[in-house]
């Protein structure tokens, strides 16, 4: 059963990019996408927002082997009516996926509130994922916070209290806030030795907390394999390479100490601090909200 805050018409929402460690949220909305087998509804044109030198367009062959571009953008998709039929549960889902803006946030956001407002969004379920000084060998912790009173109370969750450098994300659940609409932003956290490829363990324990709270619950597929599977590829690394093991055993001891430290709001806040002043001290110019 979902939580009463999403029992009506819901956005899931997740950007590739900065608020995306290891593609793990943005693997999570793909994964629902094919679930559902979606349609696109509605788009943000790209031309406005992304830097295509930063963001390149790819090129592809379609079935008449003529070339197609294949353009960054933030489009809103929904269930289609075969999937729905399916699973009957679905119909109340939306997604919006994309990638994070370069460029114009405030314009991009006023875009990205149309489009809520157009589909009478009820509440949105944001997506991100964060490095931190977890070993790989324990369980993604999934944190959730809101800005919003009535969504901490149903869900007993906590107020993100963090000041500094944020993501697309905390400007669009700003946005929503101020038009009373409340949103719950889920955060897994990814270790940070492993960032360079996808964690199929962290978006399966994000896609198992939206299923949760959205109360819909997904085919998993071959997700919980491939989970396994880059656990045990970490393991055979860590095996040849006693520096890293060393280091993993010692992130593993501290976890055990604490139950899980994930989880804890103050834990929160000290991880989520250090990744985003780390992020805005290598990238200075992530930031641009432009007119």
């Amino acid at each position: 059963m979902s939580a009463q805050i999403f029992a009506g018409r819901t956005l899931i929402v997740a950007f590739e990019g900065w608020n995306d460690a290891a593609e793990s949220a943005s693997g999570v909305v793909k994964f629902i996408c094919e679930q559902i087998k979606a349609d696109v509804v509605a788009a943000v044109d790209p031309e406005d927002y992304y830097d295509f030198q930063f963001t390149r367009p790819t090129v592809s062959y379609d079935a008449d082997g003529g070339r197609v571009l294949d353009w960054p953008a933030t489009e809103m998709c929904i269930p289609s009516a075969e999937a729905i039929a399916e699973n009957p549960s679905i119909a109340k889902l939306s997604v919006l996926v994309g990638t994070e803006p370069a460029r114009r946030w405030k314009s991009f956001a006023t875009e990205v509130m149309e489009l809520v407002e157009d589909r009478e969004i009820e509440a949105v379920l944001f997506l991100g994922a964060m490095l931190a000084d977890v070993p790989h060998t324990r369980p993604i912790g999934v944190t959730s916070t809101s800005q919003n009173e009535h969504a901490r109370q149903e869900l007993a969750i906590e107020k993100s209290q963090y000041e500094g450098p944020v993501g697309i994300l905390s400007v669009l659940g700003i946005e929503l806030e101020k038009a009373g609409i409340p949103s719950v932003a889920l955060w897994a956290s990814v270790p940070h030795y492993v960032h360079n490829t996808p964690s199929p363990k962290a978006t399966l324990s994000l896609l198992i907390e939206v299923e949760r709270l959205v109360g819909v619950q997904f085919d998993h597929g071959k997700l919980g394999e491939e989970a396994f599977a880059w656990e045990r590829g970490i393991d055979e690394i860590a095996e040849g390479d006693d520096e890293m093991a060393n280091y993993i055993s010692q992130l593993e001891k501290t976890r055990d100490e604490v139950e899980s430290p994930a989880a804890t709001g103050e834990s929160l806040a000290k991880e989520f601090e250090k990744f985003l002043r780390a992020e805005s001290k290598d990238n200075p110019d992530s930031e641009s909200d432009e007119e």
